[in-house]
């Protein structure tokens, strides 16, 4: 069964509305011998005359005017569909979003978007959820709304992104740490023993580069796969850790930070999400406070 013409709902809709084939053409600005192929299209499609000769006009058939109703109702619920998605209105909003983010990224970040989010839109609620791995397949699948953290060559080319802050990565002790004292060189802080930070467990890192430049090298006395894991471990031992600055705020306090004396890049932590959601309202003004929340931390 071949699928029938829909743009001739519209047609048909107007052709009612008007009760004449010349005006019908006039309105939607096509010829009177356009408009009378459209109906002769119409009469086929239904089975119907749909519109008479009465004299010198044309009137309604029963069967056109039982469909005049519900055609008019279909044209309008189209075109609403067809139309720019209305003005977001949060305060309305009935929605669950969920973020994937880097360690600390909560910590520091999620008080104040939580309060953010519940004053402007009380029917929200965000769902954080860890990032164990890389990649984009939860971004593309839509097992997560939106991604926090630092943007890799593999992490997808059909991913959207949009940068947040820029971190550096800084040293960090326990308060009875020797480094808490005195000029830290290089060769002083190589000479410490080290916990590497390193999801994926390799065994070096940009700070191991750095030193090698240097033609030092540093004693690692362990691996761990997260900046709250490594800070704890320092609280507890006298060890040294390199961590983003921005990140891991609430999780220094109390230790003592310094800046590293080997010169890293600093890192750009960006916010992912998939091209489907770019001109949702909803994910749009989310996004939105994400970004306003990282610029007033």
């Amino acid at each position: 069964m071949s699928r029938p013409d829909l743009n001739l709902l519209y047609t048909l809709d107007v052709l009612l509305a008007e009760g004449s084939v010349v005006g019908a053409a006039r309105r939607l600005r096509l010829s009177p011998s356009a408009m009378s192929r459209a109906l002769a299209r119409l009469r086929e499609t239904t089975g119907d005359p749909l519109l008479v000769r009465a004299g010198r006009g044309l009137v309604a058939t029963p069967r056109a005017l039982e469909l005049r109703q519900q055609i008019a109702q279909l044209v309008q619920d189209a075109t609403a569909v067809l139309q720019p998605a209305k003005m977001l209105d949060p305060t309305r909003l009935e929605r669950a979003f969920f973020v994937r983010s880097s360690e600390g990224f909560v910590e520091n970040f999620g008080a104040a978007l939580i309060a953010r989010v519940a004053t402007q839109a009380p029917g929200v609620r965000l769902r954080f959820v860890a990032k164990p791995d890389r990649g984009s397949a939860p971004l593309r699948d839509g097992r997560v709304d939106l991604e926090i953290g630092v943007v890799r060559a593999d992490d997808g080319p059909e991913v959207r992104t949009q940068g947040l802050f820029r971190d550096r990565f800084v040293g960090v002790v326990g308060q009875g740490h020797p480094l808490t004292q005195g000029e830290i060189t290089a060769a002083r802080y190589a000479g410490g023993k080290h916990v590497l930070v390193s999801r994926r467990g390799l065994d070096r890192g940009p700070v191991d580069e750095a030193l090698a430049s240097l033609g030092l090298t540093r004693d690692i006395i362990t691996i761990v796969g997260g900046f709250s894991a490594a800070l704890a471990l320092v609280r507890a031992a006298e060890l040294i850790v390199a961590v983003p600055e921005r990140h891991t705020t609430a999780l220094r306090a109390g230790l003592h930070t310094f800046p590293l004396p080997v010169a890293l890049s600093p890192v750009m932590v960006r916010m992912l999400w998939h091209p489907r959601l770019d001109a949702d309202p909803g994910h749009c003004w989310l996004r939105e406070n994400v970004r306003a929340v990282c610029a007033l931390s």
